[in-house]
């Protein structure tokens, strides 16, 4: 059991009503109501939690990296920022933040790469420590919902910094997200989520990282009229009114 911090307790409408912690190498997934608030808590360090979004009642429409970026003028993801899907709707509202720094940029890591970097221990060989991918994990999860391979996108990497040099290339910074450090996101629409917790794909570490993560989830706070997230730029008031039709029209 974790207990939450006043940063992030605020906006809970009450305590948290259920936790649990995905291991270091797990997928999971779940369909978070509209007005859910979760936060994801680093237990030991150096984790990554790969994130992707979709509508679980359209599922051609899901996180969209590119727009998530451009539309707030950012390279990275923190506090006050928001996630948005391919229609211009945002999916979940980054209201608290302890890292300051999240990835969203470098995708995901597959099979051929952990392989490369560390080896592959099946589950037949090492049981629950072998090296799973976090490609393959989100095509697990996919499946539970008629999902497949043309359905993958650029996801986010959750507790991952990565920085460039002044030539573009591209650093991950591993001792960026400390043990304890959190995030919470508040969910603005219906939304299914899938996870993983297998390692950032440039990440360079000796061995397989196993990094597990914990999370609450809970009811969340009404949200103010001079909430950070909504007032963070004029694209994130317009993303806010997108949400405000869809569900009008879907009550």
């Amino acid at each position: 059991m974790t207990q939450l911090s006043k940063k992030h307790q605020q906006f809970y409408q009450g305590e948290a009503v259920y936790q649990d912690t995905l291991g270091g190498g797990c997928h999971w997934s779940m369909r978070v109501k509209k007005g859910t608030v979760i936060t994801f808590t680093d237990l030991h360090g150096g984790a990554n939690l790969g994130l992707l979004m979709f509508n679980p009642y359209d599922l051609l429409e899901k996180y969209n990296a590119p727009d998530t970026l451009k539309c707030q003028h950012t390279f990275k993801l923190t506090q006050g920022h928001c996630l948005y899907s391919d229609m211009g709707r945002i999916f979940a509202s980054v209201v608290a933040d302890d890292c300051g720094w999240h990835d969203t940029v470098c995708g995901n890591i597959n099979k051929a790469m952990v392989a490369e970097k560390w080896g592959i221990k099946t589950y037949q060989e090492a049981r629950n420590g072998w090296t799973q991918n976090g490609y393959d994990s989100f095509l697990v999860e996919f499946a539970k919902y008629g999902l497949s391979r043309k359905d993958m996108a650029a996801n986010l990497n959750l507790f991952s910094q990565v920085q460039t040099d002044d030539l573009g290339n591209m650093r991950y910074i591993g001792d960026a997200s400390k043990a304890g450090n959190a995030i919470t996101l508040r969910f603005e629409m219906d939304t299914l989520l899938i996870m993983h917790t297998c390692p950032h794909p440039i990440n360079n570490a000796a061995e397989y990282p196993v990094r597990p993560v914990h999370y609450h989830l809970g009811k969340a706070a009404a949200v103010a009229d001079d909430d950070e997230c909504k007032n963070h730029c004029a694209e994130n008031q317009r993303g806010f009114h997108n949400n405000f039709l869809y569900n009008f029209c879907e009550a």
